[in-house]
């Protein structure tokens, strides 16, 4: 069946993945490496680039990525130098639209003498440009526009530069890995390290679990994937790639939201832990900030270090749209609890590649979170749980004001966070996610079309655990 993408890029990434996996599961991928640019490119022709030989080189790039990636970059995200030559990178343009007024009122506003008139057309220097914007704002025709790179557009915390060869370039000490550029990239010049072979050799080496569970833990954003099946028989195909069970990370999010609730009750002042990327952001960019962050672990991390105690020798893999929870499991206080991250995009290629039509199966059963847990994945879905707690706990009372605020993508989040940080933030507890629309807008979403919280909603309701208290009582999770 013909899957459903936003772009080709994500389709071509999604054929290689699906490729090595399946030559992986088969045994053959040693020996038959080579053969993946070939076999996704036959060619003789080009289909996308100048030449069937440079596009077959980027898929073998894309398959090293597939593999894992570069191990000396501590990122999960890299780019594919060669992939990477065909945007813009002049920033400001004089386009045809250019009249040739005698006005000039561009040459008039440049601040570094930029800007001449060259047979009656405004011509700009490169070289003296800074890209202040000014001719931009003074053209009456609209004639001068600002070319910039979508991956620098895409990225809020200008992690992304150009070399000397006009290349894109990631400043790991600024990047936060949220992944907004490996979606955003047209060229599809930036991609996401994949674990997927770790996985298939984890599932494989537990001899049907016998040896050892493998726990494959779903964020509840899959509500908003998969349009084409069910839920329930999405858990049924992850059992038939070879997983024990099957554990919603929303029961993280019931555990978390209790703790975060309990914290904040306590403190005063809180933001959210649950974000990787809004977390790593803080680190970053507000340092001062970072003794505000609940200390409470991540629903993903909640729910796993709960499989780890139960069954030591078990393999957790999270499932999720998200490309920042590649980064998290590398964190010490996470790296104990969760293996590995496989994200949606390469769930599908996983299920495709074992031939698995998770439309034609029956169903299995998802149902251990509250609505409230679900709920995470959509942008203040995290504010809510919390105020559920408060009241759940008895702390919702006349004594606390409870003052959430739900930051909508890095732009929200760095406003609020500037407020706090100078003490003029009116609201108490920032829920902060980096990705717009929640987890539901995750960069590695099969598709990133509008999603209706509605939806999400209505899973929650679904949920036969009606308060958190009643999800989390029958566990231990000091």
């Amino acid at each position: 069946m013909e899957r459903l993408f936003d772009t080709y890029v994500q389709k071509l990434k999604y054929k290689v993945l699906k490729e090595v996996a399946s030559l992986e599961f088969d045994g053959t991928l040693e020996e038959n490496i080579v053969n993946i640019p070939k076999t996704i490119m036959p060619g003789p022709k080009p289909s996308l680039r100048c030449c069937i030989y440079k596009e077959r080189a980027i898929i073998g790039e894309r398959v090293r990525l597939a593999m894992g990636g570069d191990k000396s970059n501590p990122n999960v995200v890299e780019i594919l130098d060669i992939a990477c030559d065909e945007c813009p990178v002049d920033g400001i343009q004089v386009t045809p639209s250019c009249r040739g007024c005698i006005a000039h009122r561009c040459v008039d506003v440049c601040p570094r003498g930029a800007i001449s008139i060259v047979n009656h057309r405004s011509h700009i220097d490169q070289s003296k440009c800074i890209e202040c914007g000014r001719c931009i704002e003074a053209c009456p025709y609209n004639a001068i526009t600002k070319s910039v790179r979508p991956c620098m557009n895409a990225c809020k915390v200008n992690a992304i530069s150009m070399d000397e060869d006009k290349k894109a370039v990631i400043d790991n000490e600024k990047c936060i890995s949220c992944g907004a550029c490996v979606y955003k990239c047209p060229f599809g010049a930036i991609a996401d390290k994949s674990s997927i072979l770790e996985v298939i050799r984890t599932i494989k080496a537990s001899e049907n679990n016998e040896k050892y569970k493998v726990y494959a833990v779903v964020a509840p954003s899959i509500v908003s994937q998969f349009v084409y099946a069910k839920v329930e028989q999405v858990v049924e195909g992850l059992k038939c790639l070879g997983f024990h069970s099957v554990v919603e990370a929303a029961l993280g999010a019931d555990m978390v939201a209790y703790k975060e609730a309990s914290e904040l009750y306590e403190k005063g002042f809180l933001t959210s832990s649950c974000c990787p990327a809004f977390v790593s952001y803080i680190h970053k960019f507000f340092p001062t900030m970072v003794k505000h962050i609940s200390h409470n672990l991540s629903p993903m991390a909640q729910i796993a270090s709960y499989l780890k105690r139960i069954e030591p020798d078990c393999k957790v893999v999270f499932v999720g749209p998200c490309i920042a929870k590649k980064a998290e499991i590398k964190l010490d206080t996470v790296k104990p609890y969760v293996d590995y991250v496989l994200t949606f995009e390469e769930l599908q290629a996983l299920f495709d590649a074992k031939n698995i039509e998770i439309s034609s199966l029956e169903g299995e059963c998802l149902d251990n979170a509250s609505y409230f847990g679900r709920v995470f994945a959509r942008s203040g879905g995290l504010a809510v749980a919390v105020e559920q707690a408060l009241k759940e706990q008895g702390l919702f009372d006349l004594d606390f004001k409870y003052k959430p605020i739900s930051c909508n993508g890095i732009t929200e989040c760095r406003t609020a966070l500037l407020k706090a940080s100078k003490n003029v933030l009116q609201e108490n507890f920032i829920e902060g996610m980096a990705c717009e629309n929640g987890c539901i807008g995750g960069a590695a979403c099969l598709t990133h079309g509008p999603k209706n919280k509605l939806e999400v909603d209505n899973y929650g309701k679904l949920a036969l655990e009606k308060t958190m208290q009643s999800a989390i009582s029958v566990l231990d999770f000091t």
